[in-house]
């Protein structure tokens, strides 16, 4: 077997509560599980608004971020935004976040292999559902749109959040598992993909 450290890549995924609602669960699972990822923690729960929040201000600049985001994303189409500081529109933001977040239960999970969260990243797509590729979860699974939203007044309904790179994943992980929950287990699909001489094929 490869001794490389890239093949233990972990990264996170939470399929959202419109992703429970709508029995997709599995299908979700499945898109990841076809690519050799190799699925090491699991878990059902309803969070709490606390947990949300400490899930997303990971990022300590992740306010001031979110919010000047959308900010640009409105005057980029010719909007008022809501908000001109952006720290207040991420508080917004973050509000709608929790409410969809709490709203029901989540099935967390964490994804172990090469590139998982790039990989992870690819088969989901891009947060808006609405420009999503043809091919990919949010693409192929849901119609939301940032526009449908604000005007609601809601978060986005895009099905699933994944990291955004391994470091940020690395935290993130930390919100939703504890150590003892992440499983160490071989997997038989891991030596097709990593073993180096293809050894034990042959009889």
């Amino acid at each position: 077997m490869s001794k490389n450290p890239k093949i233990k890549e972990r990264t996170l995924v939470l399929v959202k509560p419109d992703g429970v609602q709508r029995s997709l669960v599995g299908e979700i699972i499945s898109r990841y599980e076809r690519t050799g990822l190799k699925l090491v923690a699991l878990k059902f729960l309803i969070p709490n608004k606390e947990q949300v929040k400490k899930h997303y201000l990971i990022d300590s600049d992740w306010l001031r971020k979110c919010g000047q985001n959308t900010i640009d994303s409105y005057r980029k189409k010719g909007k008022k935004p809501l908000f001109e500081n952006p720290v207040k529109y991420g508080e917004w933001v973050l509000g709608k976040l929790q409410k969809f977040l709490c709203a029901g239960p989540v099935t967390a999970m964490i994804w172990e292999g090469s590139d998982a969260a790039g990989v992870v990243k690819k088969i989901t797509g891009p947060t808006e559902p609405s420009i999503s590729d043809v091919g990919t979860i949010r693409g192929d699974l849901t119609i939301d749109s940032y526009d449908l939203a604000d005007e609601d007044g809601r978060a986005v309904r895009n099905l699933v959040h994944v990291s955004g790179s391994p470091e940020e994943a690395k935290k993130e992980i930390k919100v939703w598992f504890k150590p003892g929950e992440i499983l160490k287990y071989r997997l038989l699909n891991e030596a097709m993909l990593y073993d180096v001489n293809l050894d034990g094929i042959k009889e």
